[in-house]
């Protein structure tokens, strides 16, 4: 058993059936952090001694009979933003680099309660506000298919973590591609679920106790090698927890087994006005070819009448609202009240032309992002698609469309580029529609190829 890239489905069920222990397992993964992190700065915070702790509690509570759940004694990393009680939280932000929670957020505790064994956290963007993973305590965090290449941001740490073996699976933050596009780059997959799907309590840092500001657009979930993995582990951190009071009160469904004679599959290779690599438009054009041949009823995209540059500039006008609401001090010319309902007006507009979209189709496929991988640079330096110089900040408008909407959303593995750099696709399902997206996405599994183990890891 290749201990460190097993999914966490298999790990858990050999660690259940006592094929191998929670204190291997652990073992495994640390030897993986000792020989690979160093070139890709992908994990932070490293708690040895006390995911050792962990792993032989486990191992006894198996020895006695006990099951401490479905993660029982499987090793796994988080996004370094969560609330956790005794380790440090510090988004990558001077002014945290000492903060440790009292206590673990409701993601956490679920987790934990599920018998993971954390181990660290992986490293983000300051402030989880960049595409790159890099920030002034922990430094940048490289793609392990290419060092020379960003791991994405602002889950890059967790991404890398999860391609590079060190880890089994990690829970990412995402409001503005934040998952899916380091997915995508580092070549796993990412699940971005619907708005208010899982808890946003503790999902953040907060010293001073303050009100929860972010409660629109950015979601928590899952990065892992497999559709299995994400249907896993979203199960476990999906609904109300009675802390989030946003959280819609849905039952969290297993993944269904379809088949594709039964699904409906809309295309689009890019979007009007998105720039998008070709590379990336060819490998939406191949899988939707390999689906209609598949037996899947597949036709390109009429999308919905949306002015997606709008909607991008309305989302961007959102953020910097509740990032006004965040600051300790008020604003000299505060926003007023009736702007944010204006704002919240417009947006009701584009979700529902999404949802009657989604009456016509079980999922759209199309980019993540505009490009793969791209060189370690300054943020807001243009970047080079197709040899044209494209703006920085188009990098997630494929995913970021999909946080204003609040419709769920997953990057998949689809084979690499010329430069041998992951290529992924971005399936977009129902709201509230998690499981049978998931679904759609492990019917694919086979087509897809899955992911695949870097050369040299």
């Amino acid at each position: 058993m290749d201990v460190a890239f097993s999914s966490t489905v298999d790990l858990a069920a050999a660690i259940a059936q006592r094929k191998i222990s929670a204190v291997e397992a652990l073992d495994a993964h640390l030897a993986r952090i000792d020989r690979h992190n160093e070139g890709i700065n992908a994990v932070i915070s490293l708690d040895r001694e006390g995911a050792r702790e962990r792993a032989k509690n486990a191992d006894a509570a198996l020895a006695r009979g006990e099951a401490l759940g479905p993660l029982h004694g499987v090793p796994f990393t988080l996004k370094d933003t969560h609330e956790t009680a005794g380790m440090k939280t510090t988004v990558g932000f001077p002014a945290f680099v000492d903060h440790v929670a009292s206590h673990d957020s409701p993601v956490v505790a679920r987790l934990k309660a599920a018998g993971g064994v954390l181990m660290a956290k992986t490293n983000v963007a300051t402030m989880l506000s960049d595409w790159q993973s890099n920030n002034p305590l922990f430094g940048r965090t490289n793609n392990p298919w290419n060092l020379e290449r960003t791991a994405g941001g602002s889950s890059g740490g967790a991404a890398a973590a999860v391609a590079a073996g060190m880890t089994s699976f990690d829970v990412g933050t995402d409001m503005q591609d934040s998952i899916r596009l380091p997915a995508a780059f580092c070549g796993v997959y990412g699940l971005k679920p619907t708005e208010h799907r899982v808890s946003l309590a503790g999902a953040f840092p907060d010293p001073g106790g303050m009100a929860r500001s972010v409660r629109l657009m950015s979601c928590l979930g899952p990065l892992a090698r497999s559709v299995g993995d994400l249907s896993l582990i979203y199960r476990i951190i999906a609904g109300p927890d009675g802390h989030d009071t946003d959280l819609a009160p849905l039952p969290v469904e297993a993944m269904p087994k379809l088949h594709f004679k039964a699904l409906r599959i809309a295309f689009a290779p890019s979007f009007r006005g998105f720039p998008v690599a070709a590379d990336i438009s060819a490998a939406v054009e191949d899988l939707a070819g390999n689906l209609r041949s598949a037996g899947a009823t597949v036709e390109e995209a009429k999308l919905p009448r949306l002015d997606l540059h709008d909607d991008l500039a309305q989302g961007g006008a959102l953020i910097g609202m509740m990032m006004e609401a965040a600051q300790p001090l008020p604003s000299a010319q505060p926003t007023p009240v009736s702007r944010w309902f204006e704002a919240l007006a417009r947006r009701d507009k584009s979700i529902l032309a999404w949802d009657r979209f989604f009456d016509d189709w079980d999922a759209l496929l199309c980019p993540v992002a505009m490009t793969t991988a791209f060189p370690h640079c300054e943020p807001g330096k243009p970047i080079k698609v197709d040899g044209r110089e494209q703006s920085y900040w188009m990098l997630s408008a494929y995913g970021a469309v999909f946080n204003y909407s609040g419709h769920p959303a997953l990057s998949m593995p689809y084979g690499e580029d010329p430069d041998g750099l992951p290529i992924g696709l971005q399936l977009v399902g129902k709201r509230w529609s998690e499981s049978q997206l998931l679904g759609i996405a492990a019917a694919m599994e086979p087509l897809i190829g899955g992911f695949r183990r870097l050369p040299g890891y």
